[in-house]
């Protein structure tokens, strides 16, 4: 009886652990591809880890009121095979982020492009967007 049980809470328990995997999300679940946000601002924040890297900027609004944004790239091992480091993102560095904004409205974004204040242009993981990249 009891192995019987267990079996079956072992059964009933497998479609929630597909669930769990499947709860990463996928980029059109969460951002609305057919719009671009463009955030010009400073970085406060940076996190390099998976299953997405991502930074947080200070970006002014068209009022000129600054707002936090949170900008999630590609997944750390694409963006090291697409030529990023871990430094080369730095809390204080100015930024631009061409991206799509979050389905929710929310001050999320994904990246699409990144300019640095250097004017070097850097592509978030090619693996992470809509299929047809930006569109602009």
């Amino acid at each position: 009886m009891k192995s019987a049980f267990a079996t079956l809470i072992v059964l009933g328990a497998l479609p929630l652990a597909a669930l769990r995997l499947d709860a990463h999300h996928s980029f059109n679940a969460m951002y609305d591809e057919k719009k671009t946000i463009a955030l010009q601002g400073t970085i406060t924040k940076v996190e390099w880890m998976n299953p997405h890297a991502r930074f947080w900027i200070d970006a002014k609004d068209a009022d000129g009121k600054t707002t936090n944004w949170e900008v999630e790239l590609g997944s750390p091992n694409g963006l090291i095979k697409g030529g990023y480091t871990r430094s080369v993102l730095q809390t204080g560095d100015s930024i631009t982020v061409d991206g799509w904004p979050a389905k929710d409205n929310s001050k999320i974004a994904a990246a699409g492009t990144l300019t640095l204040a250097s004017g070097q242009v850097l592509k978030s993981d090619p693996h992470w967007g809509p299929a047809e990249g930006m569109k602009k």
